[in-house]
């Protein structure tokens, strides 16, 4: 007989209209809810996000500059924003650690990164052990970068904990020494648990993987994937309704979609979304789609069940 799916857990989401994204520590409202296990998350445009839980500050993906736009101006897909960053790299202070999923420049940003390292010295870097040399290339500072692969483990303080598992951005893929291209990540956060995908698609695995998890919030790109973008090179994302159905089956407790309005060749419509979950009354409570300038709060009131597997590499004490 197949499984049962795991019980969902009661998830918390409080959340206020913030005027901008905090430059420093300690600006958290506890009104968007408070104590341990508790998550404050403001979405930077595209995959990025800052969190703050457990006591620390922490990016992921941020990609804050026009890279991109000057990488391609005059190209078929110019990769001109659609709208500005809600923060600028320069305005970020406190920050303890930076993660990058993969090494495209919207998720590991060349025009970013070394501003955060230069305002933030005693900040971390995690990305994938096969984006390493990209990584240094970008300035990231060799003695602050920390690379991880499929399976590590990797405390981060305060009772954090972070575990790297693969992504499919359209296919999962290996470098030559064997260690994924893509990766998410999935962190507990002193009984929440929350799965950023990093660039993702279904893939063979994944739902029993997570369900190991007891993923509580999952943050997922919901921007999809065809021919025309594919083979222009622009590795695609979930659909709307594989998200929504990842969500739903796991089960998660509460789904967030994100990565768009970014490239207007690469984004869905907002009220796409919002007709399809009206379609869907399960959804209600299930699935969101991130908005700019609103402060999360996600607290969870229950113990994590995560477990370090026995094959994992675990980083650090």
């Amino acid at each position: 007989m197949p499984k049962p799916p795991s019980p969902i857990r009661q998830i918390s989401l409080k959340t206020r209209t913030a005027s901008q994204v905090p430059g420093k520590r300690g600006t958290a409202s506890p009104a968007a809810g408070s104590g341990s296990g508790t998550l404050h998350a403001w979405w930077l445009g595209q995959a990025g996000f800052l969190f703050e839980a457990c006591g620390l500050r922490m990016l992921i993906d941020p990609y804050l500059s026009d890279f991109l736009a000057q990488k391609y101006r005059g190209k078929k897909y110019p990769h001109t924003r659609m709208a500005p960053p809600p923060v600028q790299a320069e305005e970020l202070f406190d920050v303890d650690f930076v993660l990058a999923t993969h090494g495209h420049s919207d998720h590991l940003d060349p025009g970013s990164l070394p501003v955060i390292a230069r305002n933030n010295p005693s900040c971390r870097f995690v990305v994938p052990e096969s984006c390493r040399a990209t990584a240094l290339e970008r300035g990231v500072p060799a003695d602050r970068l920390i690379t991880v692969d499929a399976g590590t483990i990797l405390p981060l303080g305060g009772g954090a904990i972070l575990s790297a598992i693969p992504a499919a951005h359209e296919r999962l893929e290996k470098d030559a020494a064997g260690h994924f291209l893509h990766l998410g990540y999935v962190l507990d956060f002193d009984g929440l648990v929350v799965w950023h995908s990093g660039d993702c698609v279904p893939y063979p695995g994944l739902e029993e993987s997570l369900a190991g998890f007891h993923v509580d919030v999952a943050f997922l790109p919901i921007n999809g994937r065809d021919a025309e973008r594919t083979g222009n090179g622009i590795l695609g994302n979930f659909r709307l309704d594989e998200a929504v159905d990842l969500v739903l089956t796991v089960p998660i407790a509460l789904g967030i979609g994100h990565h768009f309005g970014l490239f207007d060749f690469n984004t869905i419509e907002p009220e796409e979304v919002r007709k399809y979950l009206a379609s869907r009354p399960e959804t209600e409570g299930r699935f969101a789609l991130v908005e700019n300038g609103v402060e999360y709060g996600f607290t969870s009131g229950v113990s994590s069940n995560l477990t370090t597997p026995t094959s994992a590499r675990r980083i650090g004490t």
